[in-house]
């Protein structure tokens, strides 16, 4: 049998204990994987991506700076313009980089046959219920289906549960006729995207990567090895990869839960949650320092933590770790109107009527990102306590709150942060921080600043002693008015 020296002993599929393979089909396996492994080190083999958002555009960059053919693919066609003109469709990346990675884009699928690698960097959302949906992965392999042949490799990025590419993905190959291993190669390898972040985690973090056979795991190790710089860390199986990515992002939501739920202990304790976690913070080992904030957002830690509960639960076996941080992170935005609210009764303001303005609406600082983002269920809720609304956020100029069955939408574009605009409102709500905001200036011009942030680390708590009068319990630390007015506190921690 021709030997597969560029991946070496990992092409052995003499060796898989999953099948017993036939020597004819052994040597046309290794004939087929060792022609794709020399086009992946001969830098001819074209990727294509399907999916050009926050995950799938770095990874097509990296792959095209690694000096590969790329092929992206993407069902929206502002984002396939954009990229045709080289513009970058997605915030953080340079125009630079898209114009001079000549990235081959198109909304039809017609040139992935071409394609001697398939990334499918597609979302997987949440249904109304918490239920994966995997509408989008199911929907972008049956259009693939047609374009499928023999040499190509199909790897899956989406976060997922364990089981997913062994559902989806194989079947695909064997609906056209191919062989997992043999003829065409299966692999899983998550996205760890850090949406804002500037310098990217391509080429940076280690990658995982698992395939549905040896030989698959071995090809797949000759593609990413160049575009990871060799941090590929393999894994056994396709269900360990899965679960190692979904995972990593429940470990960021259970302790931010954890924390949420501290923030909330804390004001009842009339104690600054974030001087306790920067205190807890000074132990060297044992401990890492989560922030509270007003909610989860983004495409990844408010969602996967349903895909894990989904799967346990079709297992039989309990998460109660994972479903107590989801219902802990889901109430937050409640919670911060209900502090909000609070804030406005001492001060003789009710929250029907009130002028609001929120500060930041996307999920996180630094991107125009608002998917999940909390800051619309915190809209949804003062809205419909009949709030008046209005937002600021320097990269999300226009917003749309769908209001369901109480009526059409609700359709806002930000405001400036004029001093006598800020003013005028009865409170400001600081939602996400975004970066170039003068925190101090909106500061010195509010009536009363609402934090979910920590931005202002005198906000107001709960005191130990005595009450001023028209204090809410709460209020304690922070700005203290002159004598001729109410003796209240303008900024305080939500």
């Amino acid at each position: 049998m021709t030997a597969l020296s560029p991946f070496g002993a990992a092409a052995a599929l003499v060796d898989s204990p999953e099948r017993s393979v036939p020597g004819w089909e052994r040597e046309i396996s290794g004939l087929v994987a060792e022609a794709l492994v020399a086009r992946i080190a001969a830098r001819t083999a074209r990727v294509g991506v399907v999916g050009l958002g926050y995950a799938g555009l770095p990874l097509a960059l990296r792959f095209a700076e690694c000096g590969f053919p790329v092929s992206g693919f993407d069902i929206d066609a502002g984002k396939v313009a954009a990229i045709a003109a080289g513009r970058s469709p997605v915030h953080g990346i340079e125009d630079a980089r898209v114009a001079a990675a000549g990235i081959a884009a198109s909304t039809g699928l017609e040139g992935a046959r071409a394609c001697d690698a398939l990334v499918l960097c597609v979302p997987t959302p949440i249904g109304r219920h918490k239920e994966p949906d995997l509408g989008p992965v199911a929907a972008a392999l049956a259009a693939l289906r047609p374009h499928l042949r023999p040499g190509q490799v199909l790897a899956l990025e989406s976060t997922t549960y364990p089981g997913t590419t062994e559902d989806y993905v194989l079947p695909a190959l064997r609906a056209a006729g191919l062989t997992p291993g043999i003829d065409a190669f299966a692999l899983y390898s998550p996205e760890r995207e850090d949406p804002g972040n500037p310098e990217g985690t391509v080429g940076r973090v280690p990658k995982l990567l698992a395939g549905a056979t040896p030989a698959c795991l071995a090809v797949g190790r000759a593609l990413y090895g160049p575009v990871a710089a060799g941090r590929l860390v393999p894994l056994s199986s396709l269900r360990a990869a899965e679960l190692a990515k979904l995972y990593e992002n429940v470990f960021r939501a259970v302790n931010i839960g954890l924390v949420n739920e501290l923030k909330r202990i804390s004001h009842a304790l009339g104690l600054d949650v974030h001087e306790v976690i920067d205190a807890a913070a000074t132990k060297p080992f044992g401990f890492m320092p989560f922030r509270p904030g007003p909610g989860l957002g983004g495409h990844c830690i408010p969602v996967d933590p349903y895909y894990l509960a989904w799967k346990a639960r079709e297992l039989g076996v309990p998460s109660d770790f994972v479903e107590l941080a989801g219902r802990v992170n889901d109430a937050m935005p409640g919670y911060v109107v209900s502090r909000l609210r609070d804030a406005l009764d001492a001060r003789g303001r009710a929250l029907r009527g009130a002028r609001l303005l929120l500060v930041g609406l996307a999920y996180k600082p630094g991107v125009p990102d608002t998917r999940e983002s909390p800051a619309a269920e915190i809209l949804r809720l003062l809205d419909g306590r009949g709030a008046s609304l209005a937002y600021h956020d320097p990269l999300v100029p226009r917003f749309t709150l769908e209001r369901g069955a109480r009526g059409g939408p609700l359709r806002l574009e930000s405001q400036a942060l004029a001093p006598d605009f800020v003013a005028a409102q009865d409170a400001v709500l600081i939602v996400t921080p975004q970066p170039g905001i003068d925190f101090a200036a909106l500061r010195a011009a509010a009536r009363l600043v609402v934090d979910t942030r920590g931005v202002y680390r005198d906000a107001a708590v709960q005191p130990d002693g005595a009450l001023p009068p028209g204090t809410l319990p709460f209020e304690t630390r922070g700005d203290f008015p002159p004598q001729a007015e109410p003796a209240y506190h303008r900024v305080i921690q939500a």
